[in-house]
C-alpha cells in the first residue's frame, strides 16, 4: 500500500500530468508512436528521489519518461516480460520495477541493455543499461601474494570484471578471469606492489571494494622472520623448529603445525595435541596490541576485526585435526567445542578453533590448498567470549583482556580431538601426520568502504 501511495504521489507531482491520463488506453492509442526521452530512478530514501539515470539495478523502481505510452501492453527488459500497473501509467510516464528474474549477463546479446515497449500496432526500443545488484567482495584467498601468484577474490555479482586496482594505484586489466555466475574473479599479482590497502574491482555490475587488508602487514603478530618474537618454554616449539618455505615463494621461515620431529615420531595421536607455537608474551612490546590501534581504531566492533594467517597443506586435510588459536596463554581445555572456545561470564575465554574440513554439520569436505599458499581469515567473533552475539565487544576490549591476563602469549597449535556434533553423532579423531605450514599471522580490519551508485 505504501508503494501504491508513493506512485500516485509521484504521478501527481510530475509536471504536465493529469489524473485522466492514468486511465485505460484511448481509441487509436494502439497505433500512436512511442518515444522515450529519459529514465528516472525512484528512490524515496535518497535526497534525490526522482533522479535521471543511465542504468538501474534489479529490484529498483524506475520511471520511463516519454510520449505515446497510452495503450502500452508489454514492457520487455533485457527480453524479460516485466509486469507494470497500467492504472499508474500516463501517456508520458510509466513506472516499472526491475524484476529480480530479469537476465543480465545471461541475456541474449540482441536484447541485453534494452527496454522494449510494445503495443498492438507499434513498439519502440530504448537502450538502457541493466545491472544486477551491487557487487560485493566477501573474501580474498591470498592477501599477501608474491608477484606472479594467483589471487582469487570471492563475492557476489562479480561478473565481467575488467579492471582491478591494487593499493598504490596499480591497475590490472590483463589476465583477469571472471566466474560467469559472479561468485569470483582471479588475477595475477604484478610486480611493484609495495603498499597495503583495499582492492577495487570494476565490472558489469559496477564497483566493489574489499577491506583494506590486501598486502597489509601493519598489525603483524609474527611472520617467523623477525616481526614478532617467539616464546620458549617446555610446552613450546622454538625458532629451531621453523623450516624454510617448502614452496620456495620467498616467504622465508614458516612454522609447521606438526613439526618434523613430531612427524618423524609418528605424528599426533587421536585425543592428543601438539605443543604450542607461542609469541613472547609479557614485557614484549609486540604483544601489547595497543600498538595496532594506530591502524585499527579501538572502538571497532569485534565483528569487524579478524585474525589472518597464510596456510599451505602438503596433501589433503580431512576428517581429523584442528587448528586452535588462543589470544592469550590461559587454556585449561582444548579443541572444538571446549569450554575455552565458548562465551563465559566468569572466565576470560579467548580461544577459537578452525576446522577447515568441517562446517558444523554432519558432512565433511576435504580441505586442499593445492601447490600454493592461501589466506584464512577468522573474525574475532570466532574467539571465546567474543562469540556471544549479544556481546557488544570492541577491539579495545580484546586488547584490554589480553593485557589483563597473567600470560599474554598468543598460542597456535594442532589439536586432534573428537568432534561431538550431538548426542548421537561424533566425528572420531584419527592419528595425523599431515604437513601443515603456517605463516604471517596478523590482525586485520574487516571493514570495507561502502560503494554508492550516486554518492550524496
Amino acid at each position: 500500500m505504501k508503494t501504491m501511495k508513493y506512485l500516485w504521489m509521484v504521478c501527481l507531482a510530475v509536471a504536465g500530468l493529469t489524473l485522466s491520463s492514468c486511465t485505460d488506453d484511448d481509441e487509436g492509442s494502439q497505433s500512436a508512436p512511442m518515444t522515450v526521452n529519459a529514465v528516472y530512478l525512484q528512490d524515496v530514501k535518497s535526497s534525490v528521489p526522482d533522479r535521471e539515470v543511465t542504468f538501474a539495478r534489479l529490484g529498483q523502481l524506475i520511471r520511463i519518461q516519454g510520449s505515446g505510452f497510452l495503450g502500452l501492453k508489454h514492457i520487455y527488459i533485457n527480453g524479460y516480460d516485466t509486469y507494470f500497473n497500467n492504472a499508474l501509467m500516463t501517456d508520458n510516464n510509466v513506472w516499472v520495477t526491475l524484476n529480480a528474474n530479469t537476465p543480465v549477463d545471461k541475456a541474449d546479446a540482441s536484447v541485453r541493455n534494452t527496454i522494449r515497449l510494445v503495443k498492438d500496432q507499434t513498439e519502440t526500443v530504448y537502450e538502457f543499461t541493466i545491472r544486477a545488484a551491487m557487487p560485493s567482495i566477501a573474501s580474498i584467498d591470498n592477501t599477501l601474494p608474491k608477484a606472479g601468484e594467483t589471487v582469487v577474490v570471492s563475492g557476489t555479482n562479480l561478473q565481467e570484471i575488467v579492471q582491478v586496482t591494487l593499493p598504490g594505484g596499480i591497475v590490472v586489466t590483463d589476465g583477469i578471469t571472471s566466474d560467469p555466475d559472479g561468485e569470483w574473479f582471479s588475477f595475477t599479482m604484478p610486480d611493484g606492489v609495495t603498499e597495503g590497502g583495499a582492492i577495487t574491482c570494476e565490472g558489469a555490475n559496477g564497483t566493489a571494494i574489499s577491506p583494506a587488508y590486501f598486502n597489509n602487514f601493519d598489525c603483524f603478530i609474527t611472520d617467523f622472520d623477525g616481526n614478532g618474537e617467539l616464546g620458549s618454554w617446555s610446552a613450546t616449539y622454538s625458532s629451531d623448529d621453523l623450516v624454510d618455505d617448502p614452496l620456495g615463494t620467498g616467504r622465508g621461515k614458516v612454522a609447521m603445525l606438526i613439526p618434523q620431529s613430531v612427524l618423524d615420531a609418528g605424528g599426533v595421536k587421536a585425543g592428543a595435541r601438539a605443543d604450542f607455537w607461542a609469541t613472547a608474551g609479557n614485557d614484549n612490546a609486540n604483544d601489547d596490541w595497543n600498538r595496532m590501534t594506530k591502524f585499527i581504531d579501538g572502538s571497532t566492533p569485534v565483528s569487524k576485526v579478524g585474525v589472518q594467517f597464510d596456510i599451505y597443506v602438503d596433501g589433503t586435510w580431512d576428517k581429523t585435526g584442528q587448528m586452535e588459536i588462543s589470544l592469550q596463554n590461559n587454556l585449561s581445555t582444548y579443541g572444538y567445542g571446549s569450554a575455552d572456545t565458548k562465551p563465559s561470564t566468569d572466565y576470560l575465554h579467548q580461544a577459537g578453533v578452525w576446522v577447515p574440513w568441517f562446517d558444523g554439520t554432519k558432512e565433511t569436505t576435504p580441505f586442499v590448498t593445492g601447490n600454493r599458499w592461501v589466506t584464512v581469515t577468522l573474525p574475532m567473533t570466532t574467539f571465546g567470549n567474543y562469540s556471544d552475539p549479544d556481546t557488544e565487544a570492541t577491539f579495545q576490549k580484546v586488547i584490554d583482556d589480553r593485557n589483563a591476563g597473567s600470560y599474554k602469549n598468543l598460542l597456535i597449535f594442532f589439536a586432534n580431538y573428537d568432534i561431538e556434533i550431538d548426542d548421537d553423532t561424533v566425528l572420531e579423531a584419527a592419528p595425523c601426520d599431515l604437513k601443515i605450514y603456517i605463516d604471517n599471522l596478523r590482525v586485520v580490519s574487516l571493514e570495507a568502504e561502502s560503494v554508492s551508485d550516486f554518492p550524496e
